[in-house]
C-alpha cells in the first residue's frame, strides 16, 4: 500500500525530498549518464532505481537497511541532473535523505571506524598533514605482498593515492591587496584537502585574482566547508561546520569564492543542511553568494596572460561537482582559451566522474579505481601533455591512475595554468 511520504516528520527537508521524488517520471533517460549504473548495471545503481528505493523507505514500504547498499554505492555525482529532462534535483534528495537516516543506519564496526577517521583527520589540515606524510612514509611498504595482503582495501587505497610528500605550505596571509585599481573585493575559503596536498593552488589563485584587480580576503577563523560531513550524513558536524563559516566570512564582499569544486558545491547547500535551524536565513543569503573561482573571472573580464613560450596541449576533467551541481562548464574553457599557445583537449566522456567523489574512493576503492582507470585511459588517449581541473579530489585520483597506466603527465588546476601563463613559465 502506497503512501505519502512524511513531509512533517522529516522537518524542512521534507518539501525538497518529496518534490524530487515527485519530479521523477521514470523516464530512464539518467541510466547511461550514471556511472555506477554503467559499471554495476543493475536498475538499483542507477538513479531512477534509487529514487523508487528511496520512496519506499520514506513512505515506511521498505526496511531501510534493504535500500541502503545501493544508495551507498551512489557518488553522488549529479550526472544525472544534467540528463534529466524533466528537472529533477537529485541532489536535493539524496544528501538530505543520507542526512535523515544515517543515525538509523546500524553499520558494522569496520564502516563506523573508517567514517569517524575520516571526518576526524580530513577536515583538519594538520591532522591531516600529519596523516599524509605517515602515509607517504609507509608506502613502500605497500608494494611487498606480504604488507599488501594485511592491508584493509581502504588503507591500501589512501595510500595508493597519495600523490608524494605533502609539500611544505606557509600560513596564508589574512588580506592580499589588489594590484593597480580594484575591481573587486572577494572572500576566498582555503580548502582543507587543498592546504595539504596541492597549497599552490590557492596561492596561484591568490596571484590570478590580485594580477587582475581583485582585493582578497582569506577568514583566519574559518574551517572546513562541511561537504565531506553532508554527504556521509553525519549531519550535526556539517551544520556545525556551516555555522563557523557563516559567522567567519564577512558580508562586505562581492563574493565568496571557492577554487575547490566540491566544497564549492558544498558551500552552496548550506540553506538545505540550515533549513530547519535559526541560521536558515543567514544560510540562504550566503549560499547565493558562493561562487567558482573560474565563474568569478570570467564574468570579470581578466587581462590576456602573455603567450606560452612553450605550446602545451591539455586535456580538460569536467570536475562533477563544477559541471553537474554547479552548472559551470562554459567558464573554465573560456579562461584556457584565453592562453594563447594552450591546446584544450575535450575528452570523450569528459564530464564522467572519475571515481574520487570526497571519501567514495576509500570506502568503495574497487568501484572507484574502476572509474578512475577508466577516465585516464581517456586522458592519455588524447595525447594531452598534461590534466586540468577544477577539484583537487579529481586531480588526486587522476594522477595516480596515469601514473599506473604509466603516464605520469603533470595535473593542473584551472588558475595554476592561468598564473604559469601570467608569470611566462
Amino acid at each position: 500500500m502506497q503512501h505519502e511520504i512524511p513531509r512533517a516528520e522529516l522537518g524542512a527537508l521534507g518539501n525538497p525530498m518529496a518534490e524530487a521524488v515527485e519530479a521523477c517520471v521514470h523516464c530512464g533517460l539518467c541510466l547511461p549518464a550514471c556511472p555506477t549504473y554503467q559499471l554495476l548495471g543493475e536498475e538499483m545503481d542507477s538513479p531512477r532505481g534509487r529514487i523508487i528505493l528511496m520512496k519506499e523507505v520514506l513512505e515506511g514500504n521498505l526496511p531501510l537497511e534493504e535500500a541502503t547498499p545501493y544508495l551507498d554505492a551512489c557518488l553522488g555525482c549529479l550526472a544525472c541532473v544534467s540528463a534529466c529532462p524533466s528537472g529533477v534535483r537529485y541532489g536535493e534528495l539524496i544528501t538530505p535523505f543520507r542526512l535523515h537516516s544515517e543515525p538509523a543506519r546500524e553499520r558494522p564496526s569496520s564502516e563506523r571506524l573508517l567514517r569517524r577517521l575520516l571526518l576526524a583527520i580530513l577536515p583538519f589540515p594538520r591532522r591531516f598533514r600529519l596523516a599524509a606524510t605517515l602515509g607517504w612514509l609507509v608506502r613502500p611498504l605497500n608494494h611487498f605482498p606480504p604488507v599488501r595482503r594485511l592491508l584493509p582495501a581502504p588503507l591500501e587505497a589512501m595510500l595508493e593515492l597519495l600523490p608524494g610528500k605533502p609539500p611544505a605550505a606557509g600560513p596564508l596571509p589574512e588580506h592580499v591587496p589588489a594590484q593597480g585599481e580594484r575591481r573587486a573585493r572577494v572572500a576566498l575559503l582555503n580548502s582543507c584537502t587543498q592546504q595539504v596536498l596541492a597549497p599552490d593552488i590557492t596561492w596561484a589563485t591568490l596571484r590570478v585574482l590580485t594580477r587582475n584587480g581583485v582585493e582578497v580576503v582569506i577568514p583566519r577563523e574559518q574551517g572546513c566547508c562541511g561537504a565531506l560531513a553532508a554527504h556521509t550524513g553525519e549531519a550535526e558536524q556539517a551544520r556545525a561546520c556551516a555555522r563557523r563559516n557563516l559567522q567567519a566570512f564577512p558580508d562586505d564582499v562581492d563574493a565568496v569564492l571557492t577554487n575547490a569544486a566540491g566544497c564549492g558545491s558544498g558551500m552552496r547547500e548550506y540553506d538545505l543542511w540550515l533549513a530547519d535551524e535559526p541560521e536558515a536565513a543567514a544560510a540562504n543569503t550566503f549560499s547565493r553568494r558562493v561562487v567558482d573561482v573560474s565563474v568569478f573571472l570570467c564574468g570579470l573580464g581578466i587581462t590576456p596572460p602573455p603567450p606560452l613560450t612553450t605550446p602545451l596541449k591539455v586535456a580538460y576533467h569536467d570536475a562533477c561537482h563544477l559541471a553537474h551541481a554547479q552548472g559551470v562548464r562554459r567558464q573554465p574553457r573560456e579562461l584556457l582559451a584565453a592562453v594563447e599557445g594552450l591546446t584544450l583537449l575535450e575528452l570523450e566522456d569528459g564530464d564522467r566522474c572519475c571515481g574520487s567523489a570526497g571519501s567514495y574512493s576509500l570506502e568503495h576503492p574497487e568501484v572507484a579505481a574502476e572509474l578512475g582507470a577508466r577516465q585516464a585511459r581517456e586522458v592519455l588517449a588524447t595525447g594531452a601533455q598534461a590534466l586540468v581541473s577544477g577539484n583537487i579530489g579529481c586531480l588526486v585520483q587522476l594522477q595516480a591512475h596515469l601514473r599506473k597506466q604509466g603516464g605520469d603527465l603533470p595535473v593542473y588546476h584551472t588558475v595554476q595554468l592561468l598564473d604559469r601563463a601570467y608569470r611566462g613559465e
